[in-house]
């Protein structure tokens, strides 16, 4: 690599934004760092190929992929195990500059409610709503069918609207009501 200096410059000031994504994907603060150091260590021999303005979506799109990559491997082993939240998730989730007491309150409440979820129902609404992708992008990321991410994203809102109701009203959103047998959320 030609400019070392230019990929820790990027390292130090992206980094907390690349291991926020990380978080939200694997809700495991270890895990977070291993998979923002594995798509650091993929991307630095490339470093210099990649054009610049586009290595911060890059890194994104590396980290997605190799997180794609382990739940492929993993998936039997822990489809239905909820991860618990750490401490103190990395990258400042749990305040930011400015937030009031009802912003950090909100926060929290989505946090739990996004551990809760499955692994594929938090990376649907993550990848989705966090990182702006369409649903054909990802389910491209997913490695399955538009029609699986647009049931998965239809189940994991359903369940988040069981596991933390208020969220409608803090993003401005009237609460749904439901008609028909009621949904058994198990934790």
């Amino acid at each position: 690599m030609r400019d070392e200096a230019a990929f820790t410059a990027f390292v130090v000031a992206r980094g907390p934004a690349l291991l926020r994504l990380a978080w939200l994907l694997t809700a495991d603060s270890d895990a977070a760092q291993d998979l923002v150091q594995e798509a650091l260590a993929r991307a630095v021999g490339r470093w210099d190929r990649i054009a610049d303005g586009a290595h911060e979506a890059y890194l994104r799109t590396t980290i997605r992929s190799v997180w794609v990559d382990g739940w492929r491997r993993r998936r039997g082993a822990w489809l239905d195990v909820v991860p618990d939240l750490p401490d103190d998730p990395p990258g400042g989730l749990r305040a930011g500059p400015g937030d009031t007491a009802d912003d950090t309150a909100t926060r929290l409440t989505l946090e739990d409610a996004l551990a809760r979820l499955t692994p594929r129902q938090r990376a649907v609404l993550v990848l989705r709503f966090y990182e702006d992708l369409g649903e054909a992008a990802t389910a491209q990321a997913l490695g399955c069918s538009t029609g699986t991410v647009k049931s998965q994203t239809s189940h994991a809102l359903a369940r988040l609207r069981v596991l933390a109701p208020e969220l409608a009203e803090a993003f401005g959103r009237a609460p749904a009501v439901r008609t028909g047998p009621a949904v058994e959320v198990t934790r």
